[in-house]
């Protein structure tokens, strides 16, 4: 497996300094082992009277105890090898579970639950990193919106007039760009900051360990144009393959002929998102170049294409749920207090965005934010972590950074 680079520890210097392949000594860890930091940790000496690099003793985990299950000699104990019967099953130990996840390949629940219980454990610092940017990316798309969507004179002649002048439709289509032009980079740039600093977050919660936010901060911030420039990359990727096709059909002149070429592109556009969707995490927790993070992600996609791609789903849909139920009835509250009635959110124009309407919705976008940036980004975080535990024996390294000499059961690779 010489193809596969190891685990870099955040904060870590680039594999370049380190790179266990080129046979040079990583730095010892905190307890003077010759592992790096975090993630590569030495396992425990052996104890004496334990058999070598059997399971070491740990309570509750099925190793040799005191009393009980586990004074029994290691050949018929829990924590040792067991004679072949009954077809040749063999009972195995418990899972180590050191952090938010066992150390294992992961079901879906599991990888949903890891992610939340990051939030959940370590929520000072998530809180503190997906309401920062919640609230600079809402106030920004909040004043875009008001200052050329809601004093627009050419969309508010186009609510009105069916067949606009060329100077109207000029007028209403430069507001849009850049309207969304200002929304979108700045939604780009929070999306790019909350990813690589809540990658970080959950990269420490998997082996159990706290991070602050200026931790987080300290060992993303090296690789946010790195980031930037690899997020550009596939949404550019899938807007070509959804633009191109249409627009050589559109050339046609031929509606069926478009309507099979937009369907395609869209097809095509979803199986590159797939494929693509490790690459953010392997460029954060490998310090990877973009275009080898790319090229990890589409080898960790390769062969579980369909279970991810049904996983990436489920996470869209359960987010776009939680936001609609925390936004719409926030929006309703700002149409009755801004005095435009109930039903403003359904029949309200542009020129109707008042002050009060877009501060009280804006609110509303906030919280849903704070709640689902956390969760997107752990969901793919893990679902990186999950694919290398299954391909790669990423359990066995990690045991190891968290200070387990065993974690219970044998690694499965493959998809």
């Amino acid at each position: 497996m010489s193809d596969t680079p190891g685990w870099t520890s955040p904060g870590s210097p680039p594999p370049e300094d380190d790179d266990p392949r080129s046979g040079a000594t990583p730095p010892a860890g905190p307890s003077g082992s010759s592992a790096p930091q975090g993630w590569g940790s030495a396992p425990p000496p052996e104890q004496p009277g334990q058999p070598p690099q059997q399971q070491p003793y740990h309570p509750g985990w099925g190793g040799q105890q005191p009393g009980g299950w586990g004074a029994q000699p290691p050949q018929q104990g829990w924590g040792g090898p067991q004679p072949t019967g009954w077809g040749g099953w063999h009972p195995q130990a418990l899972t180590a579970k050191p952090g938010v996840i066992p150390l294992r390949p992961l079901g879906v629940g599991e990888i949903l639950d890891g992610a939340v219980s990051t939030a959940r454990a370590h929520w000072r610092t998530v809180l503190a990193i997906a309401l920062g940017i919640a609230i600079v990316t809402q106030l920004i798309s909040t004043i875009a919106t008001r200052v050329w969507l809601s004093d627009s004179s050419g969309l508010e002649a186009l609510e009105n007039n069916p067949e606009p002048t060329e100077e109207e439709l000029r007028a209403a289509l430069g507001d849009l760009f850049a309207f969304f032009s200002v929304a979108g980079v700045v939604t780009l740039l929070g999306t790019v900051l909350a990813t690589a600093m809540l990658t970080i977050v959950v990269s420490r919660a998997v082996l159990g360990r706290s991070v602050t936010m200026a931790e987080a901060w300290q060992d993303s911030r090296s690789r946010l144009l790195r980031l930037l420039a690899l997020v550009v990359l596939v949404t550019l990727a899938a807007v070509i393959a959804v633009g191109l096709p249409t627009l050589l059909a559109a050339l046609t002149g031929s509606f069926p002929l478009a309507v099979l070429a937009v369907l395609g592109g869209v097809v095509l556009a979803v199986w590159l998102w797939v494929r693509l969707s490790l690459a953010a995490p392997a460029l954060m927790l490998e310090r990877q170049g973009i275009n080898a993070a790319m090229r990890r992600s589409w080898k960790l996609v390769r062969g579980a294409w369909w279970r991810i791609f049904g996983i990436l789903l489920l996470i869209q849909v359960l987010v776009t749920i939680v936001a609609g139920i925390i936004e719409f009835p926030v929006s309703i509250l700002a149409g009755i207090v801004a005095g435009q009635g109930a039903d403003s959110f359904f029949e309200g124009s542009f020129s109707e965005l008042s002050w009060t309407y877009l501060a009280i919705s804006g609110v509303g976008a906030v919280i849903s934010s704070t709640i689902t940036l956390p969760i997107s980004a752990g969901v793919t975080a893990l679902l990186y972590i999950d694919q290398r535990i299954r391909r790669e024996a990423l359990d066995l390294e990690l045991a190891r950074a968290a200070g387990i000499g065993g974690t219970g059961s044998e690694p499965v690779r493959g998809s």
